[in-house]
Order: structure tokens, then sequence, then C-alpha cells
């Protein structure tokens, strides 16, 4: 099935499947009925967001900071595991509230979660 992404404060559509939230904190505005589950642990540690707003880092260099900070944390590469697993068998799509979805760590999370489906379908 496939894994979608989308911002928190467009309107949910039947197509979207499993609506999660993937922001470290919490959205101003926004009901808890917007969204199915919430997984802080794939939000984008605040030191990161920051550098990448001030300008002084460019984007590839967010995209490896963030993998990083993923790979690095047990409890984000179980939820990584576990989505990859689902993606398999139910639509997901991944929530935050960037307006520019090019430059936005749910869509490299997207990928990542992509690559390990992959990966699974390579072990069995």
């Amino acid at each position: 099935m496939p894994i979608k992404t989308k911002r928190i404060y467009d309107p949910p559509s039947p197509e979207d499947g499993v609506r999660i939230l993937v922001m470290r904190f919490y959205p101003h505005g926004i009901k808890r009925s917007a969204f199915h589950e919430w997984r802080k642990e794939l939000g984008t540690e605040p030191d990161l967001i920051r550098v990448w707003k001030s300008g002084a880092i460019s984007w590839d260099e967010f995209a490896r900071r963030y993998e990083a900070q993923i790979s690095a944390d047990p409890k984000a590469q179980a939820t990584i595991d576990e989505l990859a697993r689902r993606a398999r068998k139910e639509t997901l799509t991944l929530l935050c509230a960037c307006e520019d979805e090019a430059h936005c760590h749910r869509t490299l999370l997207k990928t990542m979660i992509e690559r390990h489906m992959k990966t699974m379908r390579q072990r069995r």
C-alpha cells in the first residue's frame, strides 16, 4: 500500500488511510481528531530545525543529520520497522506542519520507510 505525505492543516480524506502525525511538538489549532496516531520520536530535533531554518546548513546536510538522528534512536528505528510492516497492508499518511513538502522531514521519513520495506522484501 502507498505511503503518502500531507500537511496536518490539509483536510483529511478517505484516501489518507491511517493519518500519522510525525512532529515532535503538537501543531497549533489542530484537534486530536485530525489524525490517528502521534509519533513524536520521528519528529526533528529542535536544534536541527533551528540551524536549518536559520540557513546555517543546506537541505542536504539537514537530510543527512535527520537520518543520523533517526538511525541513532532505537525507538525511532522500531517505529520505522513497524510502519514499514504496516505499509505493506494499509495506506499510511505522514503528517507535518511544513508548507514545503520538498523540504520537510516527512518526505525524508517516507523515503526511509520505503527503503526499509525494500530491505524487508529482499530478506524474504
